[in-house]
C-alpha cells in the first residue's frame, strides 16, 4: 500500500509540476478527495473531483456490474468513451476494450493512457478506483450541465 501511495504520489507530482510550469502557476496548494470540490453520481459509480494548479484532477469508484457502455453510454450520446484518460489504478480490475478490437486489464498498481474511443467495465467482485488525471472535466456530466 506504501508503494501504491508514493507511486501516485509521484505521478502526480510530475503532473502538476508540468502544469504550474506551462501556467506559471508559483503557489502550492493542497486538496483532499475527502472533500471533493464536486461529486457526480451515475448507476454504480460515482466520480470525486478536485481542481488544483489549473488541473481537474477525479478519483473514480466503480462497483462490481459496473460498465460504461451500460451507465454512461445513453446520457454521453456517443457509441464508446470519448474522453482521453491518464489514470493510476488504485484497486479492483478495469477491463478495457478500445474501439479497434484491443483488450486488456488494468489492476491495481498499473498506470494507464487511455485515447478516445473505448468501452470499461469492472471484472470481479471488488470496486475499482482510479485517479484520473485527464478526461474528468465533462465525465458523467449529464446533458443539461
Amino acid at each position: 500500500m506504501k508503494l501504491k501511495i508514493m507511486l501516485l504520489a509521484m505521478i502526480a507530482t510530475l503532473f502538476m509540476a508540468a502544469r504550474m510550469h506551462h501556467a506559471g502557476v508559483a503557489k502550492a496548494e493542497h486538496k483532499m478527495f475527502a472533500k471533493p470540490d464536486e461529486v457526480r453520481t451515475f448507476p454504480l459509480g460515482k466520480l470525486e473531483l478536485v481542481k488544483l494548479g489549473g488541473a481537474m484532477i477525479g478519483r473514480a469508484t466503480f462497483q462490481p456490474g459496473w460498465k460504461w457502455s451500460a451507465s454512461l453510454k445513453e446520457s454521453s450520446g456517443t457509441k464508446s468513451c470519448e474522453a482521453p484518460h491518464y489514470q493510476y489504478h488504485v484497486s479492483g480490475v478495469l477491463r478495457i476494450l478500445m474501439d479497434d478490437g484491443t483488450t486488456f486489464d488494468c489492476k491495481a498498481g498499473d498506470v494507464s493512457s487511455l485515447p478516445s474511443g473505448h468501452d470499461a467495465w469492472v471484472v470481479g467482485n471488488e470496486p475499482v478506483v482510479v485517479i484520473d488525471f485527464q478526461g474528468m472535466v465533462d465525465y458523467a456530466k449529464m446533458k443539461s450541465e
